[in-house]
């Protein structure tokens, strides 16, 4: 199966950030051939530790070796320009098409045509629109909507870990939940660097995108009462970067004709519970199971992923989008009454997992094809 790859990036390079790696992602990186890889540069969390933004616990679950012994799969927090290094590696650059952005697509008989910006066009039997929440794709042939703005702004920073050594910041998936507020922090780069992001209430002042700068002044305004360990975190960042949030409603379809979408193009959402890139992760295996399956009609092809994945993404969209509410609660006995919740609710997991992350982790997307 030739695939041609059209990157309107001219290099391709990624932007300074953290990812993290489910188990349900790290699957379908293993079966790519990046085990060794991860091993490298990816940081096992020992757990998922959740704290008011004053420091009191209210839960933990496990990660680490608990995750691989229930899902078959490592959980890892990583740099995203380590992963791109080592899917460039492992995968290779055959066949990607630097400096192509889109702008028109037609479909004609068996073939779809991409009209690219410099005047060039390029045709293939199908089309796969995995270009992001601001997708021409989707916006030509699906849906002509706006993204959805949150109402919130989401601050971030990778710090050198030795600037905040004298904390002892333990290697977890660390949670903060404060009033309209949240933090979560975790290390990268094989342990020598932290990445963290801090949500907020938009002020106004930002946009969506992933290269905004602000003043670290400005973010500990926002996290003024906070944890000495959250202001430190703030404090050792040269420069810290602020993007609006934005998700998309669900889509009844993703498909048309010979015309598919993929990834946030399909279903952007909120981060509440990291699985934007691990869902993308999965659609592109049961795509590509799907094609490979159905080589004489793509159509029907197209039509099969969709039905095996659509449901799945769109829960996963609403379960992050209703997250905001969990993590951002003002009201004192109401997270009084939160915490408590999930603290009782803890204990009657029969593996430590909640079953909003079995149900996440779990997921196999080679079974689910097949």
């Amino acid at each position: 199966m030739a695939v041609t790859v059209l990157e309107q990036a001219s290099a391709l390079t990624s932007v300074g950030a953290g990812i993290q790696l489910s188990p349900n992602a790290v699957r379908v990186l293993n079966w790519l051939g990046l085990e060794e890889n991860l091993a490298a540069f990816g940081v096992l969390p020992e757990s998922l530790v959740v704290r008011s933004y004053d420091g009191t616990s209210i839960l933990e679950t496990p990660l680490g070796a608990a995750a691989y012994d229930r899902f078959g799969a490592a959980y890892y927090h990583a740099h995203r320009a380590d992963l791109l290094a080592a899917l460039v590696e492992t995968m290779g650059q055959e066949g990607v098409r630097l400096g192509a952005r889109a702008v028109g697509i037609e479909q004609i008989g068996d073939s779809v045509s991409v009209s690219l910006a410099d005047g060039s066009m390029v045709e293939g039997d199908v089309l796969i629109g995995a270009d992001g929440i601001h997708s021409v794709v989707r916006k030509v042939l699906f849906d002509i909507e706006e993204p959805r703005f949150s109402g919130t702004t989401a601050w971030r920073g990778v710090i050198p870990a030795a600037s905040v050594a004298a904390f002892d910041i333990p290697k977890t998936t660390s949670v903060w939940w404060g009033p309209n507020r949240s933090v979560v922090h975790y290390y990268v780069s094989g342990g020598r660097e932290i990445n963290w992001i801090g949500i907020v209430p938009a002020d106004g002042d930002s946009v969506e995108s992933w290269s905004a700068t602000g003043r670290v002044e400005d973010v500990l305004r926002e996290f003024a009462g906070w944890h000495p360990q959250i202001l430190a975190l703030i404090r050792a960042t040269d420069q810290p970067f602020k993007w609006a949030l934005h998700d998309r409603e669900p889509l009844a379809s993703w498909v048309d004709g010979r015309v598919a979408l993929l990834g946030d193009a399909a279903h952007s959402m909120l981060p509440y519970h990291a699985q934007g890139a691990a869902q993308s992760i999965e659609d592109a295996w049961v795509l590509a199971r799907c094609l490979a399956d159905g080589p004489s009609d793509p159509e029907q092809a197209l039509l099969r992923y969709q039905a095996l994945r659509i449901e799945r993404a769109n829960w996963v969209q609403k379960f992050s989008r209703d997250a905001e509410q969990l993590f951002h609660m003002s009201d004192p006995e109401a997270r009084r009454r939160r915490d408590e919740k999930l603290r009782q609710n803890q204990s009657a997991y029969p593996h430590g997992f909640p079953p909003g992350q079995e149900r996440l982790y779990g997921y196999d997307a080679e079974s689910a094809v097949t």
